[in-house]
C-alpha cells in the first residue's frame, strides 16, 4: 500500500509540534541529511527565481491636452488639494500613488488615462 503526499502532510498537520521535531530528527538521522541544510539549498534556489511583482506605483509620466481632467483625478485617487493636485500634475513624471496591489494600480491607472494622462505602472 502506498502513502500519498496529502496523507502525509494531514499526519503531519495532526502532530504536535514535540512530535515534527521528534518525526524531523528521526528523518535526518534515517537518511543522513540536515534539515537546516535543505532548507539553505532551497532558499538559494528561490532566490535565483524571478518573483512576481505585489506592489505597484502609479507614475503620472504626461498630463495630455486635458490637464484639468486629470487634475481632478488625481485629486480624487489621493486626497491632495487643488494646488497640491495641479503641483504633482505639472511635475510629470511624478508618482501619484505607491505601493499599490495591481487591481488598485491597474484602476487608478485605467481612471488617469480615462481623464486624457499618460501613465505607467513601474
Amino acid at each position: 500500500m502506498s502513502i500519498t503526499k496529502d496523507q502525509i502532510i494531514e499526519a503531519v498537520a495532526e502532530m504536535s509540534v514535540m512530535q515534527v521535531v521528534e518525526l524531523i530528527e528521526a528523518m535526518e538521522e534515517k537518511f543522513g541529511v540536515s534539515a537546516a541544510a535543505a532548507v539553505a539549498v532551497a532558499g538559494d534556489a528561490g532566490a535565483g527565481a524571478a518573483e512576481e511583482q505585489t506592489e505597484f506605483d502609479v507614475i503620472l509620466t504626461g498630463a495630455g491636452a486635458n490637464k484639468v481632467a486629470v487634475i481632478k483625478a488625481v485629486r480624487g485617487a489621493t486626497g491632495l488639494g487643488l494646488k497640491e493636485a495641479k503641483g504633482l500634475v505639472e511635475s510629470a513624471p511624478a508618482a501619484v500613488k505607491e505601493q499599490l496591489s495591481k487591481g488598485e494600480a491597474e484602476a487608478l491607472q485605467k481612471e488617469l488615462e480615462e481623464a486624457g494622462a499618460s501613465v505607467e505602472l513601474k
